[in-house]
């Protein structure tokens, strides 16, 4: 696959930190017009009391309408596991048109069973208004972006480029931070490595943006590094690291790892584009499936 890489065009990016699930929404900027992107949006969720609020969907939403934006999509790097998507809040508020990977059809094929859904839950991909398949271009204003498939932290991830910067989900995090696990349902150390080689074969000048950092080793909290840095520094893949030892490391690393908090809400919501199921009297309610993941 030959990507329609452009170096020349260097889009404004706004970050905001998620301190409760340490994720990182991005705001991206056409840098010829005032239209942009939003990647990765957060849901605040107080899963002991069921509350769900919408700060930090808020902060995102205010600086758009401050800057005088318009919000051209809203992107999901992948069906998250560790937060919820504030995806339809937001269009609500500044329009825009929701996209994920075409692979949601997969998560929701499996999750679908997880969770019990009956057959009101569609699983054809229909909750979102675009789905990416690798190689789809899209704009941003005047910008052109394209999305890169990157499977292995789950089967629906994608990186998306927009000028000189690339969004990677959760297919990297910073060098000392390494990668994402791999053993959640259609997930595979193999497949993830591959994913790794094709987001360090752009340039090494490409920005690359986490959607996640949590601050190895008592650093502050980051969230943007470069292809080169990666290449030369990433302690799972740099330096040449071959695909056996990082599936062999990957596997046991997994294998020691605990669920993530938030991952019964999140699946459920983000597989549905950000919308809370509902009961059959039309109530929110998120299930608990037992000893299911």
């Amino acid at each position: 696959m030959t990507y329609p890489i452009d170096q020349s065009t260097k889009p404004e990016v706004s970050a905001h930190f998620d301190e409760a699930t340490n994720t990182i929404s991005y705001i991206v900027k056409d840098p010829s017009s005032s239209h942009c992107a939003i990647i990765d949006s957060v849901m605040d969720i107080d899963y002991a009391a069921g509350r769900i609020t919408y700060d930090h969907a808020d902060a995102l939403i205010a600086e758009v309408q401050s800057r005088g934006l318009t919000l051209d999509w809203i992107i999901e790097t992948h069906v998250h596991a560790d937060h919820l998507s504030a995806a339809p809040y937001i269009q609500q508020k500044l329009g825009g048109k929701i996209g994920v990977g075409d692979k949601i059809l997969v998560v929701q094929e499996t999750f679908g069973k997880v969770f019990n859904e009956g057959t009101e839950f569609q699983r054809d991909g229909r909750q979102f208004d675009a789905l990416f398949k690798d190689g789809d271009t899209y704009k941003v204003g005047n910008m052109q972006a394209f999305a890169i498939y990157t499977p292995g932290h789950t089967p629906a991830c994608m990186v998306h480029v927009m000028g000189d910067a690339a969004f990677v989900g959760d297919t990297l995090f910073m060098p000392d931070g390494g990668s994402a696990r791999a053993d959640f349902p259609g997930g595979d150390a193999g497949q993830l490595y591959d994913s790794i080689q094709k987001v360090l074969a752009l340039p090494d000048d490409t920005r690359l943006f986490m959607c996640h950092d949590y601050g190895p080793n008592g650093r502050d909290i980051e969230w943007e590094t470069t292809v080169g840095e990666e290449k030369a520094h990433n302690i799972h893949v740099g330096q040449g690291k071959t695909r056996e030892d990082f599936i062999k490391f990957r596997t046991e690393r997994d294998a020691q790892l605990d669920m993530p908090r938030l991952i019964i809400p999140s699946l459920q919501v983000n597989m549905r584009a950000g919308e809370v199921p509902k009961d059959k009297d039309g109530n929110l309610m998120l299930k608990v499936p037992v000893n299911a993941l």
